[in-house]
């Protein structure tokens, strides 16, 4: 198949993505205006036999300082056919393009995941003192055309994270938490939560919480609790203009896009979470909760009415987003891990993200910069 690439209209992008099983949040036309401080483009890959639109990708432009050259970032993206044997032919086009629009760096994520590890393994991986991280794990599934994949991108000349891999380099997640839910009753996923979910789920229950859906009149409130969760775990909170600007741009898009919960008991929030929806794909995006009021497990009522609603939306996947691959109990981020694994689900490896210097001298620049901040 030969193909043609070129810039399309946000109409264009979105009806294509629309046809699609799911994708990417990051690669939908509204995340754009999310990201009001890059400048963006809406790229579209056509198939010259048919002239058919065959894949879609936004790109993000952020400027060097100084200078009119740009960081081109496809978060998550771009949506092509990933495991095409002529993946050069998909690929050289962009970067020729990139570069003529200014680029000196392009940052991509494939959403190709190599590998999954069920519940149940990532269990035994944590009780096994010789088990540090998720690698050292025999995975349940692994995805040869991936590895293929790798392969091809690197013969390009495509560099991947200083890091080897282990996710942090990244901008978006290299490994998350899924609930699979194709194919699955309600009760067998509730069965496949572990016993200490199933307890706090019904805690919760007896106590009288109860889990509400928000708008955006109430992002002031999520605001409150996320910036009382940004205190105690000791990270820079989003502002609350950010999350009025998301729930805006996406929702316009979508009116059901972006979802916003609130678990609450005797009429106090305890904990809030937004939920993204593309397609079969959703994600539990952004999490908050008070430090009082745990005792009666708010967090779980909240995500069980969430994944029960996914699944009434007829989601494929219920995605719980980023984890880190320890599986040392005296690591900080070991509890995250802890709570999904709750669920029963599957933690999912991704490709992970992928560099291109256009220009070598000011891709070092841009690295020695971002080191220092």
């Amino acid at each position: 198949m030969s193909l043609t690439l070129r810039t399309i209209s946000r109409e264009q992008h979105l009806a294509y993505i629309q046809s699609l099983p799911s994708a990417s949040h990051m690669q939908v036309p509204a995340w754009a205006d999310v990201k009001a401080e890059w400048r963006s483009e809406n790229l579209g890959w056509f198939d010259d036999r048919t002239g058919e639109l065959v894949g879609v990708g936004l790109v993000l432009y952020r400027q060097l300082p100084k200078i009119k050259r740009y960081l081109a970032y496809l978060p998550e993206g771009p949506v092509i056919n990933w495991f095409a044997p002529n993946l050069q032919e998909w690929i050289e086009p962009m970067l020729a393009h990139l570069k003529q629009q200014g680029a000196f760096s392009v940052k991509m994520g494939p959403p190709v995941i190599i590998r999954r590890w069920e519940a149940a393994t990532i269990k035994k991986g944590i009780q096994n003192p010789d088990v540090k991280r998720l690698r050292d794990l025999e995975a349940d599934f692994i995805e040869p055309r991936a590895f293929e994949v790798a392969d091809k991108l690197r013969r390009m000349g495509w560099q991947q994270g200083e890091d080897g891999g282990a996710g942090f380099g990244d901008v978006q997640p290299r490994y998350v938490f899924q609930v699979p839910l194709a194919n699955r009753s309600l009760e067998e996923v509730h069965k496949n939560f572990n016993q200490l979910w199933r307890r706090n789920i019904k805690k919760a229950e007896k106590a009288g919480v109860e889990v509400v859906q928000g708008g955006y009149e109430d992002l002031p409130e999520w605001q409150r609790l996320y910036e009382i969760t940004a205190v105690r775990d000791h990270f820079r909170p989003r502002p609350l203009s950010y999350f009025q600007r998301m729930w805006t741009a996406l929702n316009n898009e979508d009116p059901n896009r972006m979802r916003l919960y609130f678990a609450r008991h005797n009429g106090v929030n305890l904990s809030a979470a937004t939920m993204l929806i593309v397609g079969g794909h959703v994600w539990y995006s952004y999490g908050a909760s008070d430090n009082i009021g745990r005792e009666v497990r708010p967090s779980n009522a909240m995500q069980w009415r969430m994944l029960r609603d996914a699944y009434a939306l007829g989601a494929t996947v219920y995605d719980l987003r980023g984890i880190s691959d320890s599986l040392d109990e005296t690591d900080h981020l070991f509890g995250l891990i802890q709570f999904k694994v709750g669920t029963g689900g599957q933690a999912a490896e991704y490709l992970g993200e992928w560099d291109f210097p256009l220009n070598k001298l000011l891709h070092k620049a841009l690295d020695i910069y971002m080191s220092r901040r």
